[in-house]
């Protein structure tokens, strides 16, 4: 992190890395998830609705190679030097037989333009045999597997029907760096059974973990989920941030975070048509520069309040 900067910005991170501006390309590839064909559980985590995060053309019908080159034509409108990573976003992208899985990623690389891969998955999912494959992909492309954490609480998992406790996350997460691949997590701030001081502590826990990157966002109740259902029958089980006290509890988090893990992004924004509550009206820019401007009057840094005792990795 630069002298100048509060925190480590995805961003700026990767552009270094790679030595070119790149786009995130989403792709529906037609997996499901363990938590909802019966393997693990049925229906799903409870506030989990793969809408909200689908862009248009991201439609299984289509293949990899379509859902690319329509993602493609959409950026390069504005940034026809552009290069491409292929995010396997929708659901568990290593749920499936290795055969169909190096297909599917193999299929990915060669669109033209496409110089990387981003995996989006759970921690139970994810076999010695494909971490052994990754491994050699990673030698041959950029590539990021990206985990689901959502909490480091195992009462809270178990609320939330997540289908594995955080036990299966630690081990995941360091068997994937074992194999020299970049880790990332994703966390959501405010589920219920959470409290400041629990998501303080949940920063200190992550940063005992080998991340390279961490998505934080805030919690969102989407319309026909369990969540929302919840909610709206005892809302008193519920902390709803304002958006001033969500920046403050971001920064907190943050300056609790191990200093070197870059963040990708601090909130989500699903679509007015499908949240519930709570609604805030606000861009993902609008929102940084908020957090950013929130940072410099409270003099605030990632890692501000990290404790090395914390870090175990």
């Amino acid at each position: 992190m630069d002298k100048g900067q509060r925190y480590n910005e995805f961003g700026q991170w990767l552009k270094a890395k790679l030595g070119m501006k790149v786009q995130k390309i989403s792709i529906n590839a037609g997996f499901t998830c363990p938590n909802r064909d019966g393997s693990v559980g049925i229906g799903g985590c409870t506030y989990c609705n793969n809408q909200t995060f689908n862009p248009s053309y991201c439609h299984t019908e289509k293949s990899v190679t379509q859902q690319l080159e329509e993602g493609k034509q959409f950026f390069s409108r504005k940034y026809p030097e552009m290069k491409y990573l292929a995010y396997f976003q929708a659901y568990t992208n290593t749920y499936g037989t290795l055969s169909e899985l190096k297909r599917k990623y193999e299929e990915a690389l060669n669109v033209d333009g496409v110089i990387g891969i981003v995996i989006g998955t759970r921690p139970d999912c994810m076999p010695d045999a494909l971490l052994d494959y990754l491994e050699e992909l990673n030698r041959r492309t950029f590539l990021i597997v990206e985990y689901g954490i959502e909490s480091t609480d195992d009462k809270v998992l178990q609320r939330i029907n997540r289908g594995h406790d955080f036990a299966c996350t630690a081990d995941a997460v360091r068997r994937t760096h074992e194999h020299g691949i970049l880790t990332g997590g994703h966390i959501i701030l405010g589920l219920p059974g959470e409290s400041h001081e629990s998501l303080m502590k949940t920063a200190e826990t992550l940063s005992s973990l080998p991340l390279d990157t961490l998505k934080i966002h805030q919690l969102q109740l989407i319309r026909g989920t369990r969540m929302a259902e919840e909610y709206f029958a005892t809302p008193s089980d519920f902390h709803l941030f304002t958006v001033d006290e969500y920046i403050d509890t971001v920064i907190d988090f943050i300056e609790h975070l191990r200093p070197d893990i870059i963040l990708e992004r601090f909130v989500s924004q699903s679509p007015a048509s499908l949240l519930a509550v709570p609604g805030w009206g606000l861009k993902n820019y609008e929102f940084v520069e908020k957090v950013r401007r929130r940072m410099e009057e409270r003099d605030a840094r990632q890692g501000k309040l990290f404790k090395t005792e914390f870090c175990q990795n």
